[in-house]
């Protein structure tokens, strides 16, 4: 009764949705590498590069995700040679980020729409042994066809943040059915195996397991990337720079007064823009020249061959950067936190020794957050005048800037681990 509930809805939801999303493939452009592979448009080209066995299919929604499976499929490879991994991506941005970071996959493809011909049609073809969504995706049709063709489902790398949590509580009725027929659930925290017990999953299947983008990150943090950034940016490594990551509206404008503040005393340092979303660019540009910077480029531009030639501010408008602008910062301030967005990754700046300011709405990263302020690495401001306030005490104790950053580094690495005890577990619900 429940499925068939979900399947009506799902109907009547794709009467209004499939017009909206026709109309931006039409006119903005977006989707239309994804939307035929979504409805199981597939060639055949890719189904015969899936070779070896056994046949494991993952599932990374998109960056984040694929940032977690990236070590866990090069684990799988280490300790399984032979096996055919396919990884699947829902957003093209996602499948970009996939094609660069897991060289251990023999396949990328477009997870189906949750439509019950559709996601029979591409299960058949792919033929997995596994399936292992990446955090908490779950899609009912896709997970019940699994159980009717004996596919064990292994969660991986399992989070499910407050507001996610609330969400799945309103509709608890519906998930426990679905949440009984995931085989096994690697977590992230104590916290999300609480969570995920109360949404239905028997406690026997949870296993707290860690963050398995400790192991990506870690290992991601080369100097060369460094190098690589200050090449191109035209930056001295002596330069101080305030990088500004994952902002959200809202956010910008904050920024940039500090920046200002900033420039009083320190008149070289440099800002680095990195908006949560990068089609937010040109709003960000209008941002900054209402702040009376004029003296702005994009890193879209920079990449097409323009030279930053001294301008102040760069703005990065292309997906995958965050990580490696990260690289060139003296400070950080993550985004998603001075507004009520729950905050967003703040191990990625920490990975390279820097210190990490970010506001009060930290719900989504609670855990990291404590890590992170326990050690010295992280830091809350409530405010701008409070961040302004706080920059400007790192950048004149050098030392101990040095030093938070570093125990902030050493949290990353220590909790490394966790990607090889996920493919463990994958292994283990192999047939």
């Amino acid at each position: 009764m429940m499925n068939l509930l979900y399947n009506l809805t799902l109907s009547v939801a794709a009467i209004f949705l499939i017009p909206f999303f026709l109309g931006k493939i039409v006119f903005a452009g977006k989707y239309r590498r994804s939307a035929g592979p979504k409805f199981g448009l597939i060639p055949d080209r890719v189904f015969g590069a899936m070779k070896g066995s056994p046949r494991i299919w993952i599932h990374a929604v998109s960056v984040g995700e694929v940032t977690a499976a990236a070590p866990i499929i090069s684990a799988l490879k280490e300790s399984c040679p032979e096996a055919c991994i396919v990884l699947s991506t829902s957003t093209e941005t996602g499948e970009e980020m996939a094609r660069r970071l897991t060289a251990g996959a023999a396949s990328h493809i477009y997870y189906p729409l949750d439509i019950p011909c559709v996601v029979r049609r591409v299960i058949d073809r792919v033929r997995p042994d596994i399936f292992v969504p990446v955090e908490t995706e779950i899609w009912p049709n896709f997970i019940h066809t699994c159980r009717e063709r004996g596919i064990p489902v292994v969660m991986v790398n399992g989070r499910i943040s407050p507001r996610s949590f609330r969400r799945y509580r309103q509709t608890g009725f519906f998930w426990k059915g679905v949440m009984d027929m995931v085989d096994a659930a690697g977590v992230i925290s104590a916290i999300d195996a609480s969570r995920l017990e109360a949404l239905g999953v028997e406690p026997s299947k949870i296993h707290v397991m860690g963050n398995a983008k400790h192991d990506s990150l870690a290992a991601r943090a080369d100097d060369a990337l460094r190098e690589e950034m200050e090449a191109m940016l035209d930056i001295d490594p002596d330069t101080p720079v305030f990088v500004a990551g994952s902002t959200h509206q809202g956010e910008e404008e904050t920024v940039l007064k500090v920046y200002a503040g900033l420039l009083e005393r320190y008149p070289s340092m440099l800002l680095i823009i990195v908006p949560r979303h990068p089609e937010r660019g040109d709003a960000v540009f209008s941002a900054a020249r209402a702040a009376g910077f004029s003296d702005c480029v994009s890193l879209r531009d920079i990449r097409n061959g323009e030279r930053r030639a001294g301008r102040r501010i760069v703005i990065v408008d292309l997906i995958g950067e965050l990580f490696r602008v990260y690289s060139l910062a003296t400070v950080v301030f993550c985004g998603g936190s001075l507004v009520p967005r729950g905050g967003q990754n703040i191990l990625e700046p920490a990975a390279w020794g820097t210190v990490v300011l970010y506001g009060p709405s930290m719900e989504d990263f609670r855990d990291e957050r404590e890590r992170l302020e326990t050690a010295g690495g992280g830091i809350t401001v409530r405010d701008g005048a409070e961040m302004l306030e706080t920059i400007l005490a790192l950048m004149e104790d050098p030392e101990g800037r040095r030093s938070r950053g570093e125990a902030g580094r050493d949290i990353v690495a220590s909790n490394r681990g966790a990607a090889g005890r996920y493919a463990g577990m994958i292994q283990n619900h192999l047939k």
